[in-house]
């Protein structure tokens, strides 16, 4: 039996401008996991999830290609990170074979409704680091990153893969996005090779561990409203030629202040993190209504003012529309209070530590 895990993220800045290759933004992992379990089987496989229902999914194999027993399909990243990671396994001359697979999932709430915590990326991450373990690869983060990176652009996933990187790298990071396009020009070649594509440098892509400094704080909030990332990101990408200036804006904006959040945390200045994150907010702000998109809710409005009135600073996490909302402080003043007043106001302290592999 083969057990690995993988932590969920939240984003901390540079949001929506990050799907941009070359424009940064910061993650963080979290403490909260999905586990996958494999075990090797003969003659058909199965993959099983807590999320729906405990009811395996049955699978077999033609011409080394995954074959479900079910049209209906809830399962697209894992059997996307399945195939990716067997076909490079094949380019290494490993002999395929069948195997259940179960996950177990932390990164929702007890009864099933979505924190926004990445669970496509990390379930992707474990998958991989369990199949590369089955196969006896040989992969360090870096390989494990490309590996799940192109397994969500095979599902046409629109994210950064900063998710990820998150899940992938651990800690506090600095990630900006490849270039997709000279991804799928690579694999529109002849005699497309994986192996060959993950020894490759990708153009743009930069993953950066980052040290906080010692009194920086993080604290998140829950809205209790499920968002879909997918969505707002299309949304978003419909939307911003109504005023490709303005959106041309936003991504420099965003550039500038993402720079200096990542030179806060290098000079542990927690006064302009803090000061970033607050422009952050707002060129965030400014964005949805040049686009029409609602990022920030009335319950993220709530979440944030009132973190404000105890000395954080707050901004909405990831896509917005709901989920998650992150506070900044300096050590430990005001968290109790908060914690009181966001109670009064029907937002959930979600109790999540930074996870760091190292």
């Amino acid at each position: 039996m083969i057990e690995v895990s993988a932590p969920g993220k939240l984003y901390i800045a540079g949001e929506y401008a990050v799907v941009e290759p070359g424009h940064p933004a910061i993650i963080v992992a979290v403490d909260q996991f999905i586990t996958v379990s494999l075990e090797q089987t003969k003659h058909v496989g199965s993959i099983t999830s807590f999320q729906y229902g405990n009811l395996p999914i049955l699978w077999r194999r033609h011409n080394d290609q995954l074959v479900l027993d079910k049209r209906e399909n809830p399962f697209h990243y894992i059997l996307a990170a399945i195939t990716v990671t067997e076909k490079y396994a094949k380019e290494l001359n490993k002999e395929l074979s069948f195997f259940s697979i179960t996950i177990d999932s932390e990164l929702d709430s007890s009864n099933g409704r979505k924190y926004g915590l990445g669970s496509s990326a990390a379930v992707t991450v474990a998958t991989i680091k369990a199949l590369c373990q089955f196969y006896t690869l040989d992969s360090n983060d870096e390989v494990v990153f490309k590996l799940a990176a192109l397994a969500h652009l095979s599902v046409k996933s629109n994210g950064s893969c900063g998710d990820v990187a998150a899940s992938v790298y651990g800690g506090w990071i600095a990630f900006t996005t490849f270039d997709r396009d000279w991804v799928a020009s690579q694999q529109k070649k002849e005699q497309y090779s994986i192996k060959e594509l993950i020894d490759t440098d990708w153009p743009l892509l930069s993953i950066k561990p980052l040290t906080p400094p010692r009194d920086l704080r993080l604290v998140i909030g829950w809205t209790g409203s499920p968002a879909s990332t997918s969505d707002l990101v299309d949304e978003v990408t419909n939307q911003r030629n109504r005023d490709k200036n303005a959106y041309d804006n936003f991504l420099k904006d965003s550039k500038q202040c993402v720079n200096q959040m990542i030179e806060g945390f290098q000079h542990n200045d927690i006064q302009m993190i803090q000061q970033q994150i607050r422009k952050n907010r707002a060129l965030l702000i400014k964005m949805s209504q040049d686009t029409g998109v609602i990022i920030e809710t009335p319950a993220l409005t709530q979440l944030c003012n009132v973190a404000e009135q105890y000395h954080g600073a707050a901004k909405s996490s990831g896509a917005g529309g709901g989920d998650c909302g992150i506070v900044l402080f300096n050590r430990r003043e005001g968290l109790l209070p908060l914690m009181t007043a966001w109670e009064k106001e029907g937002i959930t302290n979600l109790p999540l530590h930074v996870y760091t592999t190292k």
